[in-house]
């Protein structure tokens, strides 16, 4: 038996273990200048209550009191904003730029290694939610589950399983699901629904029927999931946009310098329809748009951030496969493709597409602990974007398209405490985003 001076003794060791550990019940985001994503004037001197995993209280310094006991967190000088939101990750990549090698190396080490190791750059990089499009459908599952329960860090995840498309590409059947008809179409949905995945990915669509589109579409809606799709050429939007597909990916691999005018008429008659809600579009530009850089100055190539959770052998074999980047044939045509991106982009936008940030974070070269920044950075200060609306497509949107905006996406009052601070005014220096110094996620400090 413990006597009880041992006993407090003991009662306040816990405390402060349980304080200092991340996991102090109260805490107190004292002094910043609050984004909370919603898009209306930052809040100057911003308190922001956080009570377990939620938000309690949002006010001001001088206005807002403080709770007896909660641990003060200084946020003067920072910005603070909603934990970013990636909506195109996979985290079964990660920077290798050789996918035959990999496809065939790596799989038994998709669910302990490579998939964790990935969540935990996102998550250090300051995603706290992100989507996973296209993978195994069990090391997806699992690794999210383990995500939520605490068993590994990491964003949020929502994901898709494996691409559906017409065929596999050979040596990829692990997470690519081929369909040859409208009955396979919706058995293969039914079968990732049951399994419990959280939208569905669609790809190369404009090789199927529109029957079989309009099935698979239908099958994912009747089962309350999203279905995410290829935009890469316009065949593929015209049946997407027919089917009823929620969110399209990638703003195209060919150098047409704009989509073509029907696909363009297609895309504002959907948008006019309000009653369907909004049309997503993740154009996931960052890869390509900063390609030549960094085959031109490869210090990016160099941070250590993205070895995070990774062993040796696997780092230097990626760092190998891209010895010579101006080689790599990925990317040979992307000079021709940089230019038409903003065109491109500004279409959609202008069309009343309500755009997301998302990154294909794990393609050659980028990491997961460097495309999300790189992405707002390109829509900020290369497309002339307006910081908030940029923000907000990475914040509030992505929430909503995924159905969970009363949880997550914005910081306001009995949301989950999904929160970021950067030092600096992030509104005029989105670069900033680069180097996240705190990340609070489910109301943890984990950074």
């Amino acid at each position: 038996m413990y006597t009880p001076t041992a006993m407090k003794l003991l009662i306040t060791l816990l405390l402060l273990i349980y304080t200092f550990s991340g996991f102090a019940q109260l805490k107190a985001l004292v002094g910043g200048t609050l984004i909370d994503g919603f898009g209306s004037n930052p809040i100057p001197n911003s308190v922001v209550i956080i009570d377990g995993e939620r938000i309690t209280t949002i006010g001001q310094v001088g206005v807002t009191e403080i709770p007896d006991g909660a641990e003060i967190i200084s946020t003067e000088g920072m910005s603070v904003l909603p934990g970013l939101w990636d909506m195109h990750v996979h985290l079964m990549i990660n920077g290798h730029a050789d996918y035959k090698h990999w496809d065939e190396t790596y799989p038994p080490l998709f669910e302990s290694v490579i998939m964790p190791a990935s969540a935990h750059q996102l998550l250090m990089a300051g995603i706290t939610s992100a989507r996973d499009l296209g993978g195994p459908l069990q090391e997806s599952l699992s690794v999210r589950d383990r995500i939520n329960k605490g068993e590994i860090p990491g964003p949020t995840l929502y994901v898709s399983g494996p691409f559906i498309q017409k065929e596999p590409y050979p040596g990829t059947e692990l997470f690519r699901w081929g369909v040859a008809s409208e009955k396979e179409g919706r058995e293969k949905v039914s079968q990732l629904a049951d399994a419990g995945v959280d939208c569905i990915k669609l790809i190369d669509q404009d090789q199927l029927s529109q029957a079989i589109v309009n099935a698979i579409v239908d099958e994912a809606h009747k089962n309350n999931l999203t279905v995410v799709a290829h935009g890469h050429r316009p065949e593929e939007i015209r049946k997407g946009l027919i089917a009823g597909v929620d969110c399209f990916e990638h703003t195209g691999l060919s150098s047409a310098p704009e989509y073509p005018t029907d696909v363009m008429e297609m895309i504002k008659e959907r948008t006019a329809q309000m009653n369907l809600g909004p049309l997503f579009w993740t154009p996931t530009v960052e890869g390509l748009y900063n390609y030549e850089y960094v085959r031109d100055n490869r210090e990016k190539l160099d941070n250590p951030e993205w070895h995070l959770g990774l062993p040796d052998s696997i780092v230097a074999d990626i760092r190998q496969s891209f010895r010579y980047p101006d080689r790599l044939s990925y990317f040979q045509l992307t000079p021709i493709r940089k230019p038409t991106l903003e065109k491109k982009v500004n279409q959609l936008k202008d069309a009343g597409v309500v755009l997301l940030i998302g990154t294909d974070s794990g393609i050659p070269m980028k990491f997961h602990i460097q495309s999300t920044w790189n992405e707002l950075d390109v829509w900020v200060n290369e497309f002339d974007f307006d910081p908030m609306y940029t923000i907000r497509a990475a914040t509030y949107w992505p929430a909503k398209i995924m159905g969970v905006e009363n949880e997550y996406g914005t910081i306001s009052e009995g949301k989950y405490a999904d929160i970021i601070a950067v030092k600096g005014d992030v509104l005029r220096y989105v670069s900033l985003l680069q180097d996240v110094d705190m990340v609070i996620k489910h109301g943890k400090r984990v950074k």
